[in-house]
C-alpha cells in the first residue's frame, strides 16, 4: 500500500501564498490566518516577553517514510510488521544539508549562533528562545496578547508572519505564531450518580448484543469495565506480555489524573488492580497535582478505563503544559506552548514509547493553521512507522457544534466568508491516526453527539477510498451539498460505547460521556491485541487503519442506527458498512485476536 502521493507532495512542498518581492531577501508572507471565533486582541505583547521559537524544516524524504508506513501496516504486504527504528525514521525526515546551512546562516544574520539553538534528533526542528522584539524583527510581524472570551486563557500570537523569499523553501512553519488552538477535552456529559443506586439492577437480567455476546442489562444505564469486557468479547483474557507491552494516555489543559480516584475506581470495578498505579511524565511544565480537589474528569476517565481494561499492562500518563498564565502588565516570561507539537517533540525522542496511545482532546480543524496541521500529522506518521497505534476521539459536536437549531448554530467558516460548513475535528482528521466515534445502548447505536464527517484539509486516504465511496454513493443526491468535503478523509474509523461511564472523580462516582470515553476504551482493547501478538513473538500492530479496512472488518460489529445532528441539520445517518458516525463499527476482541494472530 503506497498511500496517497498527492498529500505527500503537498507536505514536501508546503508553502503559503507568497507575495512578489523585489529580491530574495525581502520578507514575503509565509502564513496568515483569520482570528478564530472567541479570541479578542488585548494589547501589544511586551517587547521583553520571551517566546520559544520553533522552526519546522522540510522533511527531505517524507514520501519514503509514508510509503514505509503503509507497507509495514498493510497485512497483505511482505513488510507487514517490520516497523522502522527510531534512527531509521529520523534519517528519512532529516532535512537536506542545504536547508540546514541556509537556516543557520539566516539565524546568524539575526545574531543567533548555532550554539544557542537546540535541535530535534532528526534536526527537522530548530528551537531558540528569543524576546518578542527580536521575533518580530525576524518574522516581520507584530505579536499581541490575545484572550479567549469564554475561558479567560491568554496567548501571545500573531495573525501573519513573513520570511525572506529565499527561506520559504527551507522553513515550512514557525511556532508560536498563528496557532490559536486550545484543545478541548471531549467529555461532553457529566452527571453525578449515587454509588449504590447505579449498581442496583446489576445481575437482574441480561441482554444480547449485536455481536451475540451476553451483557448485563444494567449496562444500558451504567458502563463499567465488566460491561465493556462482556460487550466486546474480552472476558477471560489475561495479559501475558506485560514486561514489554505498554499503554499511554496524553493529558492537556491541566487535567490531572488522580491516583486516589484510580484506587477507588479499582476497588469498585477491578479489586485485583488495587495498589497499582501509572508512570507520570511532565512535558513543558505540565503538572499532575494529587490534590483530590484538582482531579480532572477528562484525565480520570481516560486513565481509569484505559488502564482498567488493559491491566496489568504498565500505564504511562504524560501531562503537557499548554495554557500559559501570561499576565502582560507584569511582563512575566511564560511558556507559549503548542501542546501537540510539544508532546510529539518528547515522545519522538523516546527510544521505546508505548505501543498504544490514546488522546481524548481535539480542536476544530479550521482553527488549526494548515502548516501546523500537516506537520503535526506527519509527526504522527513517524510514530506509526515505529509501531505505535494512535487513537484519537472524533469529537463531541456531531457534524459541527452539536446544535440542530438553525437560530443558534455556529458552524461558520473562519476564512472570511462566514459560510455555513460542517466542522470536523483535528487531530482525528489526520489520516495517520485511528479516529474513534461513540455509541450508546445495547444493541449499539450511534450516540447523537458523536463527531463525524469529512476533513477539509486531508484528502481521502487510499485505505479508505472504497468504504467512503460506498457510503457517499448511497446518500440521496444533493444531501448537505456544500456543507462537507466529499473528497476528504472520513471520520471516524471505528467506535465504541461513549456514554454513562462510571468514573471516580474527586472521591465520588459519577457518570461521564463523550468520545473521550470511546478512545481509551478502544485503546485498552488494542493494547490487549498487542499483548496477544507480543506474547507470541510477533511485533505490535502499529498504525491500525490499513488492517481495519481490510482483514479487520471481520472483527468489527457494524452499527447501523443513529445520527449526529449539528449545524442546523440532523447530520449523517449510520448505515450498513462504514459511515461518518461509527466508522466501520465496534470491536469484537475475540475475533480481532484471531485475525491478528493468524
Amino acid at each position: 500500500m503506497k498511500g496517497f502521493a498527492a498529500w505527500s507532495s503537498v507536505l514536501l512542498g508546503l508553502t503559503s501564498s507568497v507575495i512578489a518581492a523585489p529580491s530574495k531577501y525581502a520578507p514575503t508572507i509565509k502564513e496568515a490566518v483569520e482570528v478564530p471565533r472567541g479570541w479578542v486582541r488585548v494589547s501589544p505583547a511586551p517587547a521583553d516577553h520571551v517566546v520559544d521559537l520553533r522552526f519546522g524544516l522540510p522533511q527531505h524524504n517524507f514520501k519514503q517514510l509514508e510509503q514505509a508506513l503503509y507497507e509495514v501496516s498493510d497485512p497483505f504486504h511482505d513488510r507487514y510488521g517490520q516497523h522502522l527504528s527510531k534512527e531509521e525514521v529520523e534519517s528519512l525526515v532529516a532535512p537536506h544539508p542545504k536547508t540546514l546551512e541556509a537556516v543557520d546562516e539566516w539565524l546568524a544574520s539575526h545574531g543567533i549562533a548555532k550554539s544557542i539553538c537546540s535541535r530535534s534528533p532528526a534536526k527537522d526542528w530548530v528551537m531558540v528562545k528569543v524576546p518578542v522584539s527580536l521575533a518580530e524583527k525576524m518574522l516581520d510581524t507584530t505579536y499581541h496578547v490575545w484572550k479567549h472570551a469564554e475561558s479567560g486563557d491568554t496567548l501571545v500570537r500573531t495573525t501573519s508572519y513573513s520570511l525572506p523569499a529565499h527561506m520559504h523553501e527551507h522553513i515550512e512553519l514557525v511556532t508560536p505564531t498563528t496557532y490559536f488552538g486550545r484543545p478541548k477535552g471531549l467529555a461532553t456529559t457529566f452527571r453525578w450518580s449515587d454509588a449504590q443506586a447505579s449498581l442496583a439492577s446489576s445481575g437482574e437480567s441480561s441482554i444480547r448484543s449485536a455481536s451475540g455476546t451476553v451483557v448485563d442489562a444494567s449496562c444500558n444505564s451504567t458502563i463499567t469495565l465488566t460491561c465493556l469486557q462482556e460487550l466486546y468479547n474480552v472476558t477471560g483474557y489475561t495479559p501475558a506480555a506485560t514486561d514489554v507491552n505498554k499503554i499511554g494516555i496524553t493529558g492537556y489543559l491541566e487535567q490531572y489524573a488522580n491516583i486516589q480516584d484510580l484506587q477507588s475506581f479499582y476497588a469498585d470495578q477491578l479489586p485485583k488492580a488495587e495498589g497499582s498505579t501509572f508512570n507520570y511524565t511532565s512535558i513543558k511544565g505540565g503538572q499532575n497535582s494529587q490534590n483530590l480537589s484538582e482531579a480532572g474528569i477528562e484525565a480520570n476517565l481516560d486513565v481509569q478505563f484505559a488502564y482498567g481494561l488493559s491491566w496489568p499492562t504498565p500505564g504511562y500518563f504524560w501531562s503537557t503544559g499548554g495554557r500559559p498564565p501570561f499576565i502582560p502588565d507584569l511582563r512575566t516570561v511564560n511558556n507559549t506552548n503548542e501542546p501537540y507539537a510539544d508532546w510529539l517533540e518528547y515522545v519522538l525522542s523516546v527510544p521505546n514509547p508505548p505501543q498504544t496511545i490514546s488522546t481524548s482532546y481535539g480542536d476544530d480543524e479550521q482553527t488549526v493553521p494548515l502548516s501546523y496541521a500537516i506537520r503535526t500529522c506527519a509527526s504522527f506518521a513517524q510514530l506509526g512507522a515505529r509501531g505505535v497505534s494512535l487513537l484519537f476521539s472524533s469529537g463531541d459536536g456531531g457534524v459541527g457544534d452539536g446544535d440542530a437549531n438553525p437560530a443558534t448554530q455556529q458552524c461558520k467558516t473562519n476564512d472570511g466568508r462566514n459560510a455555513t460548513r460542517f466542522i470536523p475535528a483535528f487531530p482525528a482528521s489526520c489520516p495517520y491516526v485511528t479516529a474513534v466515534g461513540a455509541t450508546v445502548s445495547i444493541p449499539e447505536k450511534a450516540v447523537d453527539f458523536t463527531g463525524g464527517g469529512f476533513s477539509n484539509v486531508f484528502p481521502t486516504p487510499l485505505y479508505q477510498v472504497g468504504a467512503v465511496a460506498s457510503y457517499l454513493a448511497r446518500l440521496p443526491a444533493g444531501t448537505y451539498q456544500g456543507l462537507y468535503n466529499k473528497f476528504g478523509r472520513g471520520i471516524p474509523d471505528v467506535s465504541a460505547q461513549g456514554d454513562y461511564f462510571r468514573v471516580w472523580y474527586r472521591g465520588n462516582p459519577v457518570h461521564v460521556g463523550g468520545t473521550s470515553a470511546s478512545s481509551p476504551t478502544v485503546a485498552g482493547l488494542v493494547s490487549l491485541l498487542n499483548d496477544a501478538r507480543l506474547s507470541k513473538g510477533l511485533p505490535p500492530l502499529g498504525f491500525l487503519n490499513p488492517l481495519l479496512y481490510t482483514k479487520g472488518v471481520a472483527g468489527l460489529t457494524d452499527v447501523t442506527e443513529g445520527n449526529n445532528p449539528g449545524c442546523g441539520t440532523q447530520g449523517f445517518n449510520a448505515t450498513t458498512g462504514w459511515d461518518p458516525l461509527t466508522g466501520l463499527g465496534t470491536p469484537n476482541f475475540g475475533k480481532l485476536k484471531e485475525i491478528v494472530l493468524a
